[in-house]
């Protein structure tokens, strides 16, 4: 046996035959079997050798890429004490990269001694390609664009039909040119990786759209991206290409085989007790830190070493700029609690082919200690809802949040104080929520496709109709939300740290009100481009470029007050405390003193805020303050629910 197959899980091919291995602590036997070319027929089996590492290999000659294959594995079947070994269930390799078809639920996959290999996909033997590795194209404060595949391309009328709805649409120069126009620095890719729907999904005539519930976590799901790796890797390098990044959201918080009445599939099948967390002394109770059924043992050794080459497969093999991690405090989770410095974060970031990679986290999940929001290592960035929901809260009216927002445009130094630079990702709404537009349109959510009597996603989303709940044909409402959306958005672009958009919402996109539509692949979701709106796309192409151009939104330092910034009322003087303590107080103004990089001199940038219904005079101090990006002498008019930039204009 060679050295490499005692490092690496899966599959290794050399020139004479190919070295198969998978660990299980707990099973008594594990087989391989090899299926015919179109994955129907089981054409051999084969006992692999169980080493004292516990792990499961065997060396096979003549084995070709191409080759189908999974595993059966032999055992206790007791499920109160944690044990699900049953031969009968088909599994899927954990080191598979790819598979011959997406995941589809039945519920013959939970009913023990039933044979699942007529259902479950077939692991298919690759042989991995390099790709170009540079380093990552993101720079700090950076653009990120959160993209769904299939609905951000499926309506797209420049897009092949043949390639809609693929990750290979999105290296289409239609697609290209509008990422470059919004000025995107990198798209983020809701998961691309092997998912199964929900079993409660089929009954009510829906799917999983979002692919938050995988089962491979290497595999590249077939309906997403049927070229296989091959597609990842070229789609990744015509953006690099273009000077956009990749980051993968990637799920390593739970699996698809969700409670213990959900599916066999891989890891339950394998070795349930060492994949998934378990009440202290309750094997055949699972931890449900997800509110999915299951939680992933993230401290195992072995769940770490599948985490960090996972990651370091999709560098190696496509390129990728970085990763976000859903849920990710289950990654930092042991049995005393969040740890941030444990082994499996440390691992991730101390890696030689991940160490230079964006690391970013969703930094909360509902287990106990579940809000770890500023807590991260300082490596990675962290997804700010306590700024998401300030900058809603303002804008709603509500009162005392002035000096809230102040500190969300500073990129919160009340959070990430620590670590003495902010760490923060400012986002108004992402793929779980309201649409930027539906924000403005709706006080409720409007779940009821969902099929759950609307009791489903989150009931309080600080927002506002603009006085009539949802759709509505009155033209002084339609201006009024699209008004309103033009605001948050100039406030998203100028508040410090890396800031994010979620597909459309430059482009007025509504879900009709729905906040949860992860079941929703449909209309509902997908991005139509037909009804796009100009204005706000092109506003949000004018805010992408002021961000670039003035140095102070790149910076990740925290205001030092030493002229760096003032904050000022209306009569051009700096705020005082009645001006902060004022609590329905309509305006704020930021003066900021930073470098312009299209003159390359200092300026004095000034980013005034008026959230009231009336115009507000605003007096800006000293002289010459030309309005952007007209550059229109500043008239000291600030209209009402608006944000206006003006920069002071110098000799030269």
């Amino acid at each position: 046996m060679s050295s490499a197959a005692n490092h690496k899980r899966g599959v290794i091919l050399t020139e004479k035959f190919a070295e198969f291995s998978v660990w299980s602590q707990h099973a008594e036997q594990i087989d391989l079997c090899l299926f015919d070319h179109e994955g129907k027929k089981q054409i051999a089996d084969y006992t692999m050798q169980h080493g004292d590492d516990g792990v499961h290999r065997i060396e096979l000659p003549s084995i070709r890429p191409g080759q189908r294959y999974g595993f059966r594995a032999h055992g206790t079947y007791e499920p109160d004490r944690g044990l699900w070994f049953d031969p009968s269930k088909l599994l899927v390799d954990p080191y598979a990269s790819e598979l011959d078809r997406p995941f589809v639920y039945d519920p013959i996959l939970s009913a023990p001694g039933i044979d699942t290999a007529h259902l479950v996909p077939k692991a298919i033997v690759t042989q991995d390609q390099p790709a170009a590795i540079t380093a990552p194209l993101f720079a700090p404060g950076g653009f990120i664009y959160e993209v769904a595949v299939k609905p951000f391309t499926m309506l797209h009328p420049d897009v092949p039909e043949k390639i809609r709805g693929t990750i290979a649409a999105l290296a289409h120069p239609a697609i290209i040119a509008h990422l470059k126009k919004i000025g995107v620095d990198a798209i983020e890719l809701m998961p691309i990786t092997a998912w199964i729907d929900e079993r409660h999904l089929g009954p009510l005539g829906l799917t999983n759209g979002w692919g938050y519930n995988p089962i491979a976590f290497m595999a590249l799901d077939p309906r997403l991206c049927p070229g296989g790796m091959k597609e990842l890797r070229e789609t990744v390098a015509t953006l690099h290409e273009a000077g956009i990044g990749v980051i993968l959201d990637l799920v390593f918080n739970h699996s698809g085989e969700s409670d213990r009445f959900g599916a066999t599939l891989s890891m339950r099948g394998l070795d349930n007790l060492a994949y998934y967390r378990h009440v202290p002394g309750e094997p055949g109770h699972l931890v449900n830190d997800t509110g999915t059924g299951n939680t992933l043992a993230c401290d195992h050794p072995e769940v770490r070493r599948l985490i960090v080459e996972t990651l370091r497969h999709f560098v190696r093999h496509a390129g990728i700029d970085g990763f976000r991690f859903d849920l990710a405090p289950i990654i930092g989770r042991t049995a005393n609690g969040f740890e941030a410095h444990g082994e499996t974060l440390t691992a991730m970031i101390e890696d030689d082919v991940l160490k230079d990679r964006l690391l970013i986290a969703e930094p909360w999940d509902i287990g106990p200690g579940g809000y770890q929001l500023g807590n991260f290592p300082e490596k990675f960035l962290e997804w700010n809802d306590r700024a998401r929901d300030d900058i809603r809260r303002y804008w709603r009216g509500d009162q005392w949040t002035t000096g809230a927002l102040a500190t969300r445009l500073a990129g919160s130094s009340d959070i990430f104080e620590l670590s003495g630079k902010t760490r923060s990702v400012n986002f108004l709404a992402a793929h779980d929520g309201f649409t930027l537009m539906d924000l403005v349109s709706n006080s409720h959510k409007h779940n009821e496709a969902n099929g759950e009597e609307n009791r489903d996603g989150h009931g309080e989303n600080h927002s506002w109709n603009n006085g009539v709940e949802g759709h509505s044909d009155d033209p002084a409402i339609i201006e009024n939300r699209r008004r309103d959306v033009e605001a948050l958005l100039s406030t998203l672009f100028a508040s410090r740290g890396a800031i994010m958009l979620t597909m459309g919402d430059e482009a007025g996109r509504s879900q009709g009100g729905n906040n949860n539509a992860y079941a929703q692949d449909n209309a509902i979701t997908w991005l139509d481009w037909s009804k796009i709106d100009s204005s706000l796309v092109e506003h949000t192409a004018m805010l992408s470029a002021l961000r670039k151009r003035f140095a102070a939104f790149s910076e990740t330092g925290f205001f030092s007050g030493n002229g760096d910034v003032e904050w000022i009322a209306a009569s051009g003087q700096p705020m005082q405390v009645g001006d902060w303590e004022n609590p329905g107080n309509p305006v704020l103004g930021m003066l900021l003193k930073t470098l312009d990089r299209t003159s390359g001199k200092t300026v004095r940038l000034a980013i005034l805020f008026n959230r009231g219904h009336e115009p507000v005079s605003f007096t800006l101090p000293g002289w010459d303050w030309k309005q952007l990006p007209s550059g229109d002498l500043w008239n000291q008019v600030l209209p009402p629910r608006s944000v206006r930039f003006c920069v002071e204009d110098v000799a030269p």
